[in-house]
């Protein structure tokens, strides 16, 4: 049987699906052509059934799909710790909300926003919502 020619062969030790649920595969491969998925192959099927243009090998990783925040407050960040170990209302009212009046800015809230960025960007999240202010920063 001649290889299919593919774009992408993704070998990893762990593959996370969304479908099938609950199912985590090991020592498999992601076949993607024409920027879609074709399946889930175990590596030494895939390698005889494909002929990818690009191949990358994750020996000690999991892929699965992104991750998605559907609730935050990103430019928060910089505020990460700051009085955290206290109930929510004296929490929001006697040090949150003092420090907002104070520090909070169009340009708090983009480098805030930025920071969450490069750290969803670094842990898997793909996407998020996010409800602060400065919506266009």
């Amino acid at each position: 049987m001649q290889p299919i020619k593919i774009d992408l062969l993704i070998n990893s030790q762990w593959i996370i699906p969304v479908v099938p649920e609950n199912r985590i595969f090991e020592n498999c491969a992601l076949a993607i052509d024409q920027q879609k998925i074709v399946g889930i192959f175990p590596q030494t099927e895939a390698a005889r059934r494909f002929e990818a243009s690009s191949v990358i090998n994750m020996d000690n990783h999991i892929l699965m799909p992104g991750l998605v925040n559907a609730h935050g407050h990103a430019a928060m960040s910089l505020l990460r710790g700051y009085a955290d170990d206290q109930p929510l209302e004296p929490w929001l009212e006697q040090h949150i909300w003092p420090v907002e009046n104070r520090f909070l800015s169009e340009k708090f809230v983009a480098d805030g926003t930025k920071l969450a960025m490069a750290e969803m960007i670094k842990t898997g999240t793909t996407c998020f919502a996010d409800m602060y202010f400065f919506a266009d920063s």
